[in-house]
């Protein structure tokens, strides 16, 4: 068996099958942002015909994506760690992301909170006066208790929680980095069976049990303990599982058993959610559905990488473009979204045809954006991407890891 001094984590191989997995999330993303716009949860803007007709649909990724996204970017993290070493990584890492950050929430992100500002409060004011507001820290945005924070990161959220997360990572790779390689060996060891299954499922759904009521997402870095006690550990396994060969071997073979079983547990999360408000559930059935969520949450995140692994880990022209594309494509598309939803409120669409057509055109808007950003080097940096292009997405792993948000 693999032992921390026996066992050498193999990184020649690029993970194709993961830059697809990337993509793909992200993909879903536009649509699940679309969707928050018709659904009755909370958004920054909403559709006059918002009701809980499509929830169901968004039942299908929103207890897993970003997990998912989290476990990617941990082996993306291994790779860019094993290519630089120690050296020049932190910094290399924190202006990749928080450079587009600050820019984001300063320049991508406003338009967002504006248009919130102007549905839920009717702000009369002009946009250049709320941006003067918005960049003061102005605290009166307010419906009753509930105001907006700003300066805001919104859907940056995500870039906000991966920088803090692979700063931990730096840290424990430079003060105990034997602790990598018997992390390495320990997942070559123990997760070549139906532990990669099982023992994930057990601590995700003990996290739903025990810290999902006390600790609502907020998205606010230093109260959401929830959300850290399952991305945080999930970018720590991604991290392990790099270079790994049973493991992946594991999820592949398991992941038809997952898929199903994934469905069944959308299926019993759908009509949890679709019980009457009036309905008095029982204890017992809201701990169920906790338990249900956690659940769900890894089965399907191992469908998901073992068909990837099955059927994606090859090369192509799109698989590199995407790859480059992604990150300053995730930064745009969430404005782009509230942008065009509030723009479209007048015309009165019909929702299924507006819903295709604001996911038609987020896609189209942010792909020109990025086709002219890429060729504008000062742009660059502020969208995530090297000053230059180079060869980077034809190596052994992505200097850019994408990023998404629910």
């Amino acid at each position: 068996m693999p032992t921390p001094t026996s066992f050498h984590a193999d990184f020649a191989q690029r993970r194709f099958d993961l830059d697809w997995v990337r993509s793909g999330a992200f993909l879903l993303l536009i649509a699940y942002h679309v969707g928050m716009y018709y659904v009755t949860w909370d958004w920054h803007v909403k559709s006059p015909y918002a009701a809980d007709t499509v929830e169901p649909l968004m039942l299908l990724t929103s207890p897993w994506r970003l997990a998912l996204l989290f476990l990617v970017s941990g082996v993306a993290t291994a790779y860019l760690l094993e290519r630089r070493n120690t050296r020049g990584f932190l910094g290399a890492r924190s202006v990749r992301l928080l450079v587009p950050l600050v820019f984001g929430m300063l320049a991508i992100v406003p338009p967002q909170s504006y248009l919130e500002v102007v549905e839920k409060i009717q702000y009369a004011g002009s946009y250049a006066e709320f941006w003067r507001l918005y960049v003061t820290g102005y605290g009166g945005f307010c419906r009753g208790d509930d105001c907006l924070i700003v300066p805001t990161w919104n859907h940056l959220w995500f870039v906000a929680y991966l920088w803090v997360y692979t700063v931990l990572l730096y840290a424990l790779a430079r003060l105990a980095p034997r602790a990598v390689q018997w992390s390495r060996a320990q997942a070559e060891r123990r997760l070549d069976g139906l532990a990669v299954l099982a023992l994930p499922i057990v601590y995700l759904a003990a996290a739903r049990w025990v810290l999902a009521r006390p600790f609502p997402s907020t998205h606010a870095l230093i109260d959401d303990w929830y959300n850290h006690a399952v991305y945080a550990p999930v970018f720590l396994l991604g991290f392990a599982l790099a270079g790994t060969r049973a493991p992946w071997a594991a999820l592949e073979r398991l992941r038809w058993h997952a898929l199903g079983l994934a469905v069944l547990g959308w299926a019993f999360l759908a009509i949890y959610n679709g019980l009457d408000d009036t309905v008095a559930i029982p204890l017992a059935a809201r701990r169920l559905w906790q338990v249900v969520f956690g659940t769900q949450q890894w089965l399907a995140i191992v469908a998901v990488l073992g068909f990837a692994h099955r059927q994606w880990n090859r090369d192509s022209a799109a698989r590199r473009y995407l790859t480059t594309a992604i990150f300053p494509v995730y930064i745009l598309h969430q404005t782009v979204i509230v942008v065009a939803a509030h723009a479209l409120q007048p015309v009165r669409l019909a929702p299924p045809l507006e819903g295709v057509l604001l996911v038609i055109g987020t896609l189209a808007i942010c792909f020109l954006a990025y086709e002219g950003i890429r060729r504008v080097r000062w742009l660059r940096p502020l969208f995530g991407l090297a000053l230059r292009a180079d060869s980077a997405t034809a190596g052994p792993a992505s200097p850019v890891v994408p990023a998404a948000a629910s």
